[in-house]
């Protein structure tokens, strides 16, 4: 393998060509990020059907192609659009948990999160290439593997041998104010939430009680609040509850509209920026120089994963940041945990497995640990003498964080000229008026509750922590691009990826629609299932219509029947899972679901290379 003829790329990309054919719910997300990653793509008509096909070539990396199917675990009968996938993966029923009933989601969620696996992919086998070893040159995702990996952490609590810390139930927010307003409230410690509260007039009893449902309502995307809470927004003027959410510490913000989205979005902005150090901590690539030269930096050999070899260190807490760095791991890289003195206190979050959250494992299964109290001059020495040995530095702190603590990337730079430097933050510094930065918020701030939900619902921000689970993807290949930069340029690179960049990611084309005056949102009762007489059937998108037509005569039949009388009718439609401990034994999944040495449910890996 030689070594790329870019000399001194500025995108990971540059001199690449990407031949890409398929549908577009597939391939347009992919597209626009591998655009902006540098490469040439041009514009193809689009199949209505199939798997798509991406090939790479060019810029002295050899070939490689991607093949993303809808169904790469689940059989294609069963999973052959969005709709499906979503149905028969269990996201349908995580989504409508706050409903008391199975919801698909409006946006493309699958296959949006499949795209991103699928530069990821090309990234990662470009960059193995690029190293000097032969490497994979085909590898095939599919959306329902996608799916299942955004799944993972409510299907592990759901198959773990303990219960959930509350009892899931139907509710949970947007409130409403007494103008109609509808908003999303964030605190998370309890003083700022009942301080908020009882600003507002509510009962002491029901902000004790809505406490525990609020808090875990990011692991079990319900929370079952007190009606009294909801009956004191509604009786409180706007300006008030922002009064109040000042005041406590909390914070507040209103739903934002796909059309205002539209006003204030940057088009076609890259969901993470790029840029190497201003000093190279190496010569510049010259012929040969990856394969035999100073910069051969571990190279791989016949049949390792893509990054083999590599070391991330991961500072990183919740979902974004570990779920990136464990799809690093999942690539081969060897991931170390940076925790504070005590370990992870997520780590014992219920329900376990053997002592461990089951939650916690499908995030940093794998990875190993250092305990490093970055606070101290000590601890922050400490983290430096790792990052000079290592490849990535990956973190999610709050704003300043890491400049405060010494541990910034103008201070790793001098330190290891090589390291790529990952921050996934919240909002990239875009909206200096923007809320607190995590997944609600970011939902309500970005217009996710409006495009997630049909035209006859109100917006209202998913509890499935749609935002946090696809920053982590887009935090992941930001990482993987800056890997490549670096092997292209012989620079160390600096990456951030950003909550807000995953959210326009997800929204793309429906402020697209709303910028070119047309209805942004889906027809009403879009990809909501029919109930059956033991279950739910969820139709494809094209064979809604005779689905709806037929949903009288679907509910008397059991869910097998139902389904299998809509196809002989020539649609096409699947059982909605309602039950995620029962997912290992559904036979769509063929067995495709493990478990690890604590007996955590494990999901398949999102790619399969060749």
């Amino acid at each position: 393998m030689g070594s790329p003829t870019v000399i001194g790329a500025h995108r990971p990309l540059e001199a690449v060509d990407v031949q890409v054919s398929g549908p577009a719910a597939l391939t347009a997300p992919a597209l626009a990020h591998l655009r902006s990653l540098g490469a040439g793509a041009p514009e193809t008509p689009a199949a209505r059907t199939g798997p798509a096909r991406f090939t790479a070539t060019g810029g002295g990396l050899g070939e490689v192609t991607a093949y993303t199917a809808w169904a790469d675990v689940l059989p294609e009968a069963d999973a052959n659009d969005e709709a499906t996938v979503q149905a028969a993966t269990g996201m349908m029923h995580v989504h409508g948990r706050r409903d008391g009933a199975p919801r698909g989601l409006a946006v493309d969620y699958a296959a949006t999160c499949a795209s991103v696996l699928t530069v990821q992919g090309l990234l990662a086998a470009l960059l193995g290439r690029a190293r000097g070893g032969g490497g994979a040159t085909d590898f095939a995702t599919g959306a329902d593997r996608a799916a299942l990996l955004t799944v993972s952490q409510y299907a592990a609590a759901a198959n773990a041998p303990e219960a959930e810390a509350v009892t899931p139930a139907p509710g949970g927010p947007p409130f409403t104010a007494a103008c109609g307003t509808r908003f999303e409230l964030e605190a998370l410690e309890p003083a700022p939430w009942a301080r908020f509260w009882r600003a507002l007039g509510a009962p002491e009893e029901a902000i004790r009680a809505g406490w525990p449902p609020f808090q875990f309502r990011y692991a079990t995307a319900c929370a079952p609040l007190p009606e009294e809470l909801h009956r004191t927004a509604r009786a409180v003027p706007w300006r008030l509850i922002r009064e109040a959410a000042a005041s406590s510490g909390a914070e507040v913000c209103a739903l934002h509209t796909l059309a205002g989205r539209a006003a204030e979005a940057a088009p076609d902005a890259a969901p993470w920026t790029l840029a190497t150090f201003p000093e190279a901590g190496t010569p510049p690539l010259t012929a040969g120089a990856l394969s035999t030269g100073p910069l051969s930096f571990s190279p791989l050999s016949a049949g390792a994963l893509p990054l083999s070899g590599l070391t991330v260190l991961e500072a990183g807490r919740r979902i974004q940041a570990p779920l990136a760095a464990h799809l690093l791991g999942l690539l081969g890289a060897d991931v170390v945990r940076i925790e504070p003195p005590g370990g992870d206190p997520l780590r014992g979050m219920p329900p376990c497995a053997a002592g461990v959250s089951a939650r916690w494992l499908a995030l940093n299964r794998g990875k190993r640990a250092v305990e490093v109290d970055i606070k101290s001059p000590v601890g922050q020495a400490e983290l430096r003498e790792l990052a000079a040995g290592a490849d990535v530095f990956l973190h999610n702190w709050a704003p300043g964080k890491a400049e405060r603590f010494g541990l910034g990337a103008g201070h790793l730079a001098p330190v290891n000229p090589r390291l790529v430097y990952a921050y996934t933050s919240g909002w990239a510094g875009r909206l200096p008026d923007a809320p607190m930065g995590t997944d609600f918020m970011v939902q309500a701030r970005t217009a996710v509750g409006e495009a997630a939900r049909p035209a006859d619902e109100p917006p209202a921000p998913s509890l499935m922590t749609l935002i946090d689970v696809l920053g982590g993807l887009v935090g992941a290949e930001a990482v993987l691009a800056g890997l490549l930069l670096r092997e292209r340029s012989g620079r160390g690179v600096r990456v951030e990826s950003s909550l807000l960049g995953a959210a326009e990611t997800l929204t793309a084309s429906a402020v697209r629609r709303a910028a070119a005056g047309q209805d942004p949102r889906r027809p009403a009762g879009f990809r909501r299932p029919l109930a059956t007489a033991d279950g739910w059937l969820a139709p494809a998108d094209d064979s809604s219509r005779t689905a709806h037509a037929e949903s009288a005569r679907l509910r008397e039949l059991p869910s097998d029947q139902a389904v299998a009388a809509l196809r002989a009718q020539g649609g096409s439609a699947t059982a909605v899972t309602t039950d995620l401990g029962a997912l290992p034994e559904d036979p769509r999944l063929r067995g495709a679901l493990t478990r690890d040495s604590h007996g955590s449910l494990v999901v398949p890996s999102p790619w399969r290379f060749a």
